[in-house]
């Protein structure tokens, strides 16, 4: 199960990936993490796709991890009194709070927290922006608008206010008993939608309690603006381009992806890459060449994952989906401009004794025949470090602990392995040269760096590093090696 490539790849499941032999099928031909959409299904099926996931986990040996992504607060217009009505660009439209089935002058908006944040100019967007409005003037519970784009509009609509940052909790009341739910499951990732501001991250992991990392989802322009303070408290980062595309304008999406993923490398967060990436192959087996572009896009600027959604979980090719994102990733990471970009991409602030640690492996890895970089991890902080280098050999992470291999699968190049507890680093040693055997990485005529924490057991304590030979009774050729 060794990949051929080193960014991850998440699929979602759904009603066309949702049995045995699909879901296995989609990790056999490159899905490192799956999730599951709180948005779809009920807790009866969630807890079924996790019982899969976890006894093909068993049965291949291999960690996998899963990511349960919330639905967070929607935003919708009431119903109208004939289901649709057709609204025109320059005509005046009200919303209120009043529920009273809508016509061609106004609709319900029942959400009293967006009127409490109104301002004059103001854009209010519905049905993903293909209608918009502008705010004339409103009061505590209406708001009279000019239609600036005209079209469609029909029963319980979603509405975008990318102007507005809403005094709304990033978690509903569904949320927090999905979240609890899937916490009991045994998830590994909790993905949070509607984030704003770091308060929102904070709220989410006091109620997950350690049970799952905390991946905060950037949809929001509040979010892109205080995004240093958010990356800070999260685990890890997804660029929704969903949302985002809406609430701004979409030539700003493509940099602004750009910078958060090099924000996340430098703090050694996983970021993943999502929304429409192969959307065209939710009804065909084969891609656009544009969406391809754009999966290389990913690639290239450093992400950890790209992620398919409505394309594995709803669509008629989800094998073929997966096996598209693979071969694009082994074919653009073979490119030697890949590695130009990596290497000068390369940051962050690094000054600390793990910095300068996974620093030297990687220098030590690109410059003599290495053929792997082995991290011992108890929590995943030195694993994480490695992967922030982008080396060109594989990193292969150590840990005793199932959560931390499982979490670690959706870290860009990570070869996980659960192995026993270790006391000295000389077992660490010999464990590593094992597994890099044993994977299929090196053979005994091999070296490997091997880094760890001393003493083990204690998070972020990376400071040592070790070239070893594979053959291990060259490790200590005076001593026997443990069994």
């Amino acid at each position: 199960m060794r990949r051929l490539r080193k960014i991850k790849i998440v699929a979602t499941l759904g009603p066309a990936s949702d049995d045995y032999d699909t879901i296995r099928a989609l990790f056999e031909t490159g899905a490192d993490v799956f999730r599951l959409n709180m948005s779809h299904g009920e807790h009866a099926d969630i807890a079924e796709r996790h019982r899969i996931i976890r006894q093909i986990e068993k049965d291949t040996g291999r960690p996998i991890a899963i990511l349960a992504d919330l639905q967070g607060p929607k935003l919708r217009v009431g119903v109208f009194k004939n289901g649709s009505e057709e609204i025109t660009e320059g005509q005046d439209f009200r919303l209120d709070l009043d529920d009273a089935p809508g016509d061609a002058t106004r609709v319900q908006l029942p959400h009293k927290e967006i009127f409490d944040v109104m301002e004059e100019g103001a854009t209010l967007l519905v049905n993903d922006g293909k209608i918009r409005l502008k705010i004339k003037d409103h009061g505590a519970d209406f708001a009279n608008c000019v239609v600036t784009v005209g079209g469609t509009i029909s029963n319980r609509k979603g509405v975008n206010v990318p102007d507005l940052e809403l005094p709304l909790a990033a978690l509903s009341d569904k949320d927090r008993k999905d979240l609890e739910f899937v916490c009991g499951l045994g998830v590994d990732w909790l993905a949070l939608s509607f984030v704003q501001r770091p308060r929102d991250v904070e709220e989410a992991r006091e109620l997950a309690r350690g049970r799952a990392a905390i991946l905060s989802k950037i949809e929001k322009p509040g979010a892109v603006k205080n995004f240093a303070e958010i990356l800070d408290v999260s685990d890890g980062i997804m660029v929704a381009r969903g949302d985002l595309g809406v609430e701004l304008p979409v030539q700003n999406v493509p940099p602004i992806q750009k910078r958060l993923i090099r924000m996340c490398r430098a703090k050694a967060k996983p970021v993943i890459v999502a929304t429409q990436m192969l959307e065209s192959m939710i009804d065909s087996p084969m891609p656009t060449r544009a969406e391809v572009s754009d999966v290389a896009a990913a690639i290239y600027e450093g992400a950890d994952a790209v992620m398919l959604s409505a394309e594995s979980a709803a669509g008629s090719y989800p094998i073929e989906a997966v096996q598209t994102m693979d071969n694009v990733a082994i074919e653009v990471e073979s490119d030697p401009t890949y590695r130009e970009v990596i290497n000068a991409s390369r940051g962050g602030d690094k000054q600390t004794v793990a910095d300068a640690i996974v620093s030297a492996a990687r220098e030590i890895a690109e410059t003599t025949n290495i053929v792997a970089i082995c991290c011992f991890s108890q929590s995943g902080t030195t694993a994480s470090l490695v992967a922030r280098e982008r080396p060109v050999v594989p990193i292969i992470a150590l840990t005793p602990m199932v959560g931390t291999a499982r979490r670690l699968c959706l870290t860009w190049g990570m070869h996980c392995v659960q192995t026993g507890e270790v006391g000295r680093f000389k077992e660490a040693v010999i464990n590593a040269a094992r597994a890099a055997r044993s994977e299929g990485f090196a053979n005994e005529n091999d070296q490997i760096v091997v880094t760890a924490g001393v003493p083990f057991g204690q998070s972020g304590t990376t400071n040592i590093l070790r070239v070893a030979p594979c053959d291990e009774r060259l490790i200590y050729p005076n001593d026997t090696p443990p069994e």
